[in-house]
């Protein structure tokens, strides 16, 4: 099992020398997430903002292809970073009735980490565009930076959401 400090422990009172995580969620941190309303606006949330991310991705990869569409690709980045601030405030919110802390939960302290970053690089690219900052090109390749650091934390999201799901009959038989 993990400690609170996220270091691993023996889930057989120390007897072997086998290691597993500890559950994701406790059971009232469960029933918390399930009884929630937020979790289902972040399972609404995370596909757009997938979706917009694909969409601002083409858009971006075109003008650096041909130089066409600069202000259409700008609209697209704005709009991702909107969707990504949507689902970081409603995220943190979600993570506060869940885990009682509106973000660096024990559950998804990585996960927030690299949100951060991701943060960090769109806000980076709003700073350029508004602030007048750099060139197009400059601008377009720190949101294909933002966007990377995306995919990151994309994945890890879903990896999580993923041993959540395994987790889930294991948690139901135990409490058998």
């Amino acid at each position: 099992m993990t400690g609170r400090d996220g270091g691993f422990e023996p889930f057989d009172g120390g007897r072997t020398t086998a290691f597993r995580r500890a559950a994701l969620y406790t059971p009232d941190e469960r029933r918390r997430r399930d009884e929630s309303g937020w979790t289902i606006v972040q399972g609404v949330l995370a596909p757009i903002q997938f979706f917009v991310f694909l969409a601002s991705l083409a858009l971006v990869l075109r003008y650096l292809a041909t130089g066409q569409g600069a202000g259409l690709a700008d609209a697209s980045i704005v709009a991702k970073t909107i969707t990504l601030y949507t689902i970081m405030i409603t995220g943190s919110i979600w993570e506060k009735i869940v885990f009682g802390k509106w973000l660096f939960a024990r559950a998804f302290f990585w996960e927030d980490v690299f949100s951060m970053l991701v943060l960090a690089l769109h806000t980076a690219y709003l700073v350029m565009l508004f602030g007048g900052i750099g060139t197009t090109e400059q601008r377009m390749l720190v949101a294909l930076a933002g966007y990377a650091a995306y995919v990151v934390n994309a994945t890890q999201f879903l990896l999580k959401l993923r041993a959540a799901r395994l987790e889930a009959p294991r948690l139901a038989e135990a409490a058998a």
